[in-house]
């Protein structure tokens, strides 16, 4: 069985360096345009795992031999055996998350591939109420908060895609001292409207990091 080092985002941010490679392949007549865009793609994803050794290494620097879409799917399909999973929530973790939440709707766990989710996330469309569960820290954190679909594009905070769009607003889990009982704070920013393909497209978990902290303040 292979020992899984690659997460989701990470797994995402390989497949489009692989991209570049075969663009490059496919559209520069330039052979050092070519082997610069392999080098820099091999550089910018053994960066991504300092500890990478060996095979590991080998596995990863397949990258640079991508010149058909026949290699990208190949070389793609190579690493997924080395996915790790998103940490497996039950139902009762989950209540446990939103104690607040006396009606909370679950979602179909069952349903879930977590080795392609950074973060789990469901809405509750008799609410518009956007939940999302992710391990910060090593804990797992939840937030909810209000979801307000924009209907137009722009791009999602989370993962840099331009799609359609919902404004995400979540109230501040904390008050400062002696503040008075009608204290309240909301974070919002803008994500996609699909927690599903905001997942597909992350490569990076800083922003989300980021926002989730901000509620937690």
């Amino acid at each position: 069985m292979c020992e899984t080092f690659i997460a989701n985002h990470q797994f995402n941010a390989i497949k489009k360096h692989a991209e570049n490679v075969l663009n490059a392949v496919r559209a520069a007549s330039d052979r050092k345009v070519i082997e610069s865009v392999k080098s820099s793609a091999e550089a910018e994803v053994a960066a991504m795992f300092p500890l990478a050794t060996g095979e590991r290494l080998k596995l990863l620097g397949e990258i640079v031999n991508v010149q058909t879409a026949e290699d990208y799917a190949k070389f793609t399909r190579a690493l997924e055996p080395y996915l790790t999973e998103f940490p497996r929530v039950t139902k009762e973790q989950i209540v446990k998350l939103f104690p607040k939440n006396k009606k909370l709707k679950l979602p179909d766990l069952a349903a879930i591939d977590y080795r392609y989710i950074t973060y789990l996330s469901w809405l509750d469309v008799a609410s518009n109420k956007l939940f999302i569960v992710y391990p910060l820290d090593g804990k797992l954190i939840g937030v909810e908060g209000r979801y307000t679909p924009m209907n137009k594009k722009n791009y999602c905070f989370i993962c840099r895609k331009y799609d359609e769009l919902a404004l995400f607003s979540a109230v501040s889990k904390k008050r400062p001292p002696n503040s008075s009982p009608d204290y309240y704070k909301a974070v919002g920013n803008y994500l996609c409207a699909s927690g599903h393909d905001c997942n597909a497209n992350m490569t990076d978990t800083t922003a989300l990091e980021s926002f989730i902290r901000s509620v937690l303040a």
